[in-house]
């Protein structure tokens, strides 16, 4: 299995490539695409769009896995991350990849057994789990391993939330949901301890 884990930012947006097989985990490549603040957002867009695909086309992942946005008082960053996070999800859409997405608090709990780890535990471990010397830098390639990482160990046990239909006084199926211990049964990946 290869997957194409992405940390999104409107300035600088962390990839890292992971192949699993019976020898463990590989990095197949990774790095940070950066970008001028001087260009537009469209431009900035533009240029992650470009180079991902040109990451997919070189190294032919099964599925992307995305970091989830997180809330930010800034309006506007957090606009542009959306947007950032938008092309992405098309890119993943157009290359026909399953794509998975992630919760900061749960990468790092898949990584450190901690959600509320700090970057240097994440990268430090990312780095053990890897083989690799060092932690590669900046953090937002470590972020970008871990999220590959995560899906790597969680990925194929996600499932989606199918509520139980009910039926209504009018006799016909209600979709309106279950119960939280359905929920909860149903999507242990969605917990975080």
């Amino acid at each position: 299995m290869v997957v194409l884990g992405i940390d999104p930012g409107s300035l600088r947006t962390g990839y890292g490539v992971i192949r699993h097989n019976a020898q463990g985990f590989s990095v197949l490549v990774c790095g940070v695409i950066r970008l001028q603040p001087r260009k537009t957002h469209p431009e900035r867009i533009g240029e992650i769009y470009q180079e991902l695909e040109r990451v997919i086309a070189e190294f032919q992942p099964e599925r992307m896995a995305l970091e989830t946005a997180f809330l930010s008082k800034n309006v506007q960053s957090a606009l542009k991350l959306g947007q950032v996070r938008g092309a992405v999800i098309a890119l993943a859409m157009n290359c026909a990849l399953s794509l998975h997405e992630y919760a900061p608090r749960e990468v790092k709990s898949a990584i450190t057994g901690k959600g509320a780890a700090s970057k240097e535990q994440v990268a430090f471990m990312v780095a053990k789990m890897l083989r690799l010397a060092e932690p590669p830098t900046p953090y937002d390639v470590t972020d970008a391993l871990g999220i590959a990482l995560c899906d790597l160990l969680r990925g194929d046990s996600r499932q989606p939330f199918q509520p139980t239909a009910k039926k209504g006084k009018s006799g016909k199926s209600s979709n309106s949901g279950g119960s939280w211990a359905q929920f909860v049964n149903a999507s242990p990946d969605k917990l975080i301890r």
